[in-house]
């Protein structure tokens, strides 16, 4: 990796916190250069806009997010351990492995009408998400690991729905104990149909 792109990525690992905490409209250009030190002319060597700078930092925490999510699901052999694995990752909502949490949460309320990027880009990861532990359960179901009872898009639906607003609960409260009994109920859901 030559300077430039260090330079560029020492942008984006520097600033994607503060968009993350902040949101895009809270984020100033003077933040990010109080956080990286660098000029205006600096900063604009490597992006053209606050815009492009926006739109690198969403995907930038987006991909970390579905890395992390990915990493840990990969570890797991069984559709049963995937899916707790992942809910896992959600247990501690107050000590996020994201500064400033999970960047599906914080830009989501950014996701209007007036920035149909963001929307699009939010919008594509929660369905490719749902799809993937839909094929997840099914093929739980398919290996006699999980009962047919299931719905798996319900269950999908409800996984992710709950787990995200339980960050937000969590987070306003300042307590884990709602995230914590969140996580229980889909575990033991979860149980219910588990046949192995």
């Amino acid at each position: 990796m030559g300077k430039a792109e260090r330079t560029r990525q020492f942008i984006i690992e520097t600033a994607a916190p503060i968009f993350n905490e902040k949101g895009i409209a809270g984020t100033t250009i003077d933040d990010i250069l109080a956080a990286t030190k660098m000029a205006k002319g600096g900063l604009y060597g490597h992006f053209e806009s606050k815009d492009e700078i926006a739109s690198v930092m969403v995907n930038y925490l987006l991909d970390k997010l579905s890395d992390k999510v990915n990493t840990v699901m990969a570890k797991e052999k069984t559709a049963i351990k995937k899916i707790l694995a992942f809910i896992d990752i959600y247990k501690d909502p107050i000590d996020s492995y994201i500064d400033g949490g999970c960047p599906i949460l914080n830009f989501g309320v950014e996701a209007d009408d007036n920035n149909p990027m963001l929307k699009q880009r939010l919008k594509t990861m929660i369905e490719e998400g749902q799809k993937v532990f839909v094929e997840i359960i099914n093929k739980g179901v398919a290996d006699g690991e999980i009962s047919s009872e299931i719905n798996a898009a319900d269950y999908a639906l409800k996984m992710f729905t709950l787990l995200e607003g339980g960050m937000l609960v969590s987070r306003v409260t300042g307590s884990g104990k709602y995230m914590n009994s969140l996580v229980r109920m889909l575990k033991n859901e979860l149980k219910e149909y588990e046949l192995k």
